[in-house]
């Protein structure tokens, strides 16, 4: 895999902030809210929406959080306790627990696959493992599937597997992954198919 873009990180935390309610609009969107981009826009901006609910207006300030922490943290270390934070963001007053990792057992709608409970150790480990990878687009792409499919938290792990994966991005310069509408199918589909196979196909899906 070939890195798209090569910016210094002052030039990749600009772009992030132009194009974070591209985002979390996409974020929002793969969790199957039935929001518009400019109704995002609204909430980002801190006006409310009548028509939609409090839990999908939570769901876009938790975002929005979510990312602002990304940005302003940018050159911090990436590891359990980043990944940690921004679940803390993403999914608090959402689920079980917030910010700490899963300690039962969950089901994935739309596959049989039931993750393992995680184990910090070893969760330890798959980052590290990851982060060794080379190629800094791959890398980003790794770990968000690793946490997608692991189910790291109770709730909220698309988000904070796609927030974590910009954070590789933004802190080397590679650009952002963003879901774009007309790819959101055919990811849902491809995702479904990897939590049981573990197998990565050539996804279009996925747009840097």
């Amino acid at each position: 895999m070939k890195d798209k873009y090569n910016l210094t990180l002052d030039e990749n935390v600009f772009l992030a902030k132009r194009n974070i309610v591209d985002s979390i609009y996409s974020s929002a969107r793969i969790e199957g809210l039935n929001i518009t981009f400019p109704e995002t826009q609204t909430l980002y901006s801190g006006v409310n929406v009548a028509r939609l609910t409090i839990d999908e207006i939570d769901t876009i300030r938790n975002l929005k959080r979510a990312w602002e922490y990304l940005i302003k943290n940018i050159q911090e270390p990436f590891d359990l306790k980043f990944i940690c934070k921004i679940n803390e963001e993403v999914a608090r007053d959402e689920s079980l627990q917030w910010g700490s990792l899963r300690n039962g057992k969950v089901m994935i709608t739309g596959t049989e696959y039931m993750p393992p409970i995680p184990e910090k150790n070893q969760v330890m480990a798959d980052i590290e493992r990851i982060l060794a990878i080379e190629n800094s687009t791959q890398k980003a792409i790794e770990y968000m599937l690793y946490g997608m499919r692991n189910q790291l938290f109770w709730d909220g792990n698309k988000r904070t597997s796609i927030i974590c994966a910009n954070k590789i991005m933004i802190e080397n310069g590679k650009g952002l992954i963003v879901i774009k509408d007309r790819y959101l199918e055919e990811f849902s589909r491809l995702l479904s198919e990897f939590y049981t196979s573990r197998k990565c196909k050539k996804n279009n899906a996925i747009c840097i």
